[in-house]
């Protein structure tokens, strides 16, 4: 934890921070992440055993019933005989964080802001992923300044987290968030299976589609999708102004309005349904951590769900 409370910036009325980060969540995080990539590795370190893998560690003759696929077609020219590729099995987990940092992520009406839980999510995985000699790569995207940080081990990797969210500038005003663009930056880096956590409150544009079915095709991602109350909801307020951060356009509405309230309402669930339909049609997880409550357990148990 004394990691973690080095990480993190110091809390203001403006930007509270993520909150309480207690060391027995995050030991069960580390535990239902290392559960859950399983089916991805056989363990936290590269192996001594051959198999699939990046690293080449020899070339030897064909025997019946090896892959066609690693024919090594150069040295089969050389010699006249078939030889195949053998690599080293990878053991180290390369985590990926798919981070927005758009100007909507400002917005918070409870506890914190969404920007403050994306911080903690991206905190807990950082901690877990760089653990062990495993791997964090970062993606932001969202303001002026995207960046692409190759994957890193220990502290090296926290660190590269820490300046992506000391960052943000929260009153950035930019045009529409391109979550696609950022996805297809992540598949283009990442060329080891992987696993994926993608932060964001997936509001902007629906150009993530197809990168998403090509990301998830190569490797196990997860939608970490952030909401704040008000969004779903209007009080009864009087007369206000919407205001979207992250193109400018504003509307005026009288809140007072009984069925007004009702028809965001509906439309909003409904568009958050579309949403959760869209990721499950596309084979990824997902889950929803509000700007109130206790976001770290129900992301412990979201993924220890996932690991059974």
């Amino acid at each position: 934890m004394s990691v973690l409370s080095a990480l993190r910036a110091t809390p203001t009325p403006d930007r509270p921070g993520p909150g309480p980060m207690p060391d027995v969540l995050l030991r069960a995080l580390d535990v239902s992440i290392g559960r859950r990539v399983e089916a991805l590795l056989a363990g936290d370190y590269r192996s001594a055993m051959l198999g699939q893998g990046t690293e080449l560690a020899q070339v030897r003759p064909y025997v019946p019933g090896d892959d066609v696929r690693r024919i090594d077609w150069n040295v089969t020219a050389r010699t006249g005989e078939t030889h195949v590729r053998v690599h080293l099995a990878e053991r180290v987990l390369v985590t990926w964080l798919v981070l927005d940092t758009s100007p909507s992520m400002a917005f918070g009406t409870a506890e914190r802001r969404k920007a403050d839980v994306a911080e903690g999510v991206a905190l807990a995985v950082g901690y877990v992923a760089t653990r062990r000699g495993n791997r964090l790569g970062l993606v932001t995207f969202g303001d002026d300044d995207p960046r692409s940080s190759p994957p890193q081990q220990g502290r090296v990797g926290l660190l590269g987290l820490l300046t992506a969210l000391r960052r943000e500038a929260p009153d950035r005003q930019v045009g529409a968030t391109s979550l696609g663009e950022a996805l297809t930056r992540t598949g283009a880096h990442a060329r080891q299976r992987a696993f994926v956590v993608v932060v964001s409150d997936f509001r902007g544009p629906l150009d993530w589609r197809r990168p998403l079915l090509e990301l998830a095709g190569r490797h196990d991602v997860i939608a970490v999708e952030i909401r704040d109350p008000l969004e779903q909801a209007l009080p009864n307020a009087g007369e206000l102004w919407l205001v979207d951060p992250e193109t400018g356009r504003q509307l005026r509405v009288d809140t007072r309005d009984r069925k007004l309230r009702e028809r965001f309402a509906t439309a909003a669930a409904e568009e958050r349904s579309g949403l959760a339909r869209m990721l499950a049609s596309l084979g990824v997880r997902h889950l929803v951590l509000e700007t109130s409550g206790d976001w770290l357990r129900s992301f412990a148990t979201f993924l220890r769900q996932g690991a059974r």
